[in-house]
């Protein structure tokens, strides 16, 4: 008997969505070994010349530009992508995904941004006739997600639920399995063994992260921290951004024993075990990964738009802070150098986390929508 082809459909315009689809393709493989999955870029993979072009462009007008990105963002939030927008992305760049799909043969889509969502529903309405599940990955709900073809909406939260119903998706057609993480985020890792590894002392640490494209929190709120490196260990990583690392690595505040300046890497779940606190922007992904974590968060300059609503959710839910002035840093940093304090904040943060989300829920649910796929079709 062949397994089971799941075929995960993701874009680049943040490294979020197709995280997403790589947790759930490991965690899913990870609970039924029955299961053959596929995550592909669309547009790297369909236009390997000019996808990583409109990528970069995309990403430096994020940096540059955040309050262009949510204007477009709110000016569009109660506007689907009409018949004409997606029959244009699907002639533009999209107008090989009907041969994928013929060749990979999959019982189920998965997609994880609206692009890909938007062109498998116009497929759809042609005759496709393959379950079309959507990942929302974040914890807002912009009409761009929506299609009619869609089977079924998996979302992070009942507020997502909610805002997805009033834009007029039938309740049953949208499943709260929370957004998936990968499964080194399922369980702690040895501390001792973390330690060693990163060369890191015991001690009261703190995780700054920049995301898969090392945009960092403001230099001067990154410099402050660095008046703590005697009692508080900094961990930073850059993600891709290699030239923001070397020019940190070649600043004397950034050169004492107790900072550690990293490039990308895939083991921010062991980083997570050993740290107390985490700085980070609000992204639905890593937010995500810190709340499976039971870490404190502070969040620093949200993209206006999905990152606001993803610090709205997170902060009303009690698992963390606006980062806002060196007070904020000052009160942060001195409670996590008391350990009965730092230990006790964890255990409630775990315990909200245990309330609100269940790290392998999302897999179990797209196992659950397979098989009851597979049996209607029987």
């Amino acid at each position: 008997m062949r397994k089971k082809r799941i075929l995960l459909l993701s874009e680049g315009f943040g490294t979020g969505h197709t995280q997403a689809a790589y947790a759930l393709s490991v965690g899913l493989r990870q609970l039924s070994p029955r299961v053959q999955t596929r995550v592909i870029e669309l547009g790297t993979f369909l236009n390997p010349v000019i996808g990583p072009l409109i990528l970069s462009a995309y990403r430096k007008t994020v940096s540059k530009q955040p309050k262009l990105v949510g204007k477009l963002y709110k000016g569009h939030y109660h506007k689907s992508l009409n018949r004409l927008t997606r029959f244009a992305l699907h002639r533009l760049f999209y107008n090989q995904v009907s041969d994928v799909v013929r060749q990979l043969k999959p019982d189920m889509i998965v997609c994880t941004h609206p692009f890909p969502n938007a062109v498998v529903s116009r497929l759809k309405q042609l005759g496709l006739d393959v379950p079309l599940y959507t990942l929302i990955t974040d914890y807002d709900a912009h009409a761009t997600w929506t299609n009619p073809e869609v089977t079924t909406y998996l979302v992070s939260s009942p507020t997502v639920l909610n805002k997805l119903v009033s834009q007029g998706v039938p309740p049953s057609r949208v499943e709260v399995t929370g957004i998936p993480v990968h499964p080194n985020f399922w369980h702690p890792h040895d501390r001792a063994e973390i330690l060693s590894q990163f060369e890191l002392s015991d001690m009261p640490t703190v995780l700054i992260m920049g995301g898969g494209w090392g945009l960092m929190a403001g230099e001067q709120m990154v410099e402050y921290m660095t008046t703590f490196a005697d009692r508080v260990q900094l961990i930073l990583c850059m993600g891709s951004n290699e030239k923001a690392r070397e020019k940190l690595l070649a600043d004397p505040r950034f050169q004492h024993p107790n900072v550690k300046v990293l490039g990308f890497t895939k083991e921010i779940s062991k980083l997570m075990d050993v740290s107390d606190l985490l700085v980070t922007k609000p992204g639905g992904m890593t937010c995500t990964e810190g709340m499976a974590k039971g870490i404190q968060m502070l969040f620093y300059e949200p993209i206006p738009g999905q990152e606001e609503e993803n610090l709205d959710y997170f902060v009303a839910h009690g698992f963390g802070e606006l980062l806002t002035s060196t007070e904020t840093i000052d009160r942060w940093f001195k409670l996590i150098q008391v350990p009965y304090a730092a230990y006790q904040h964890r255990d409630t943060l775990l315990a909200l986390r245990n309330a609100e989300y269940h790290p392998t829920k999302c897999a179990e649910a797209i196992l659950a929508l397979l098989k009851d796929d597979l049996t209607a079709v029987e």
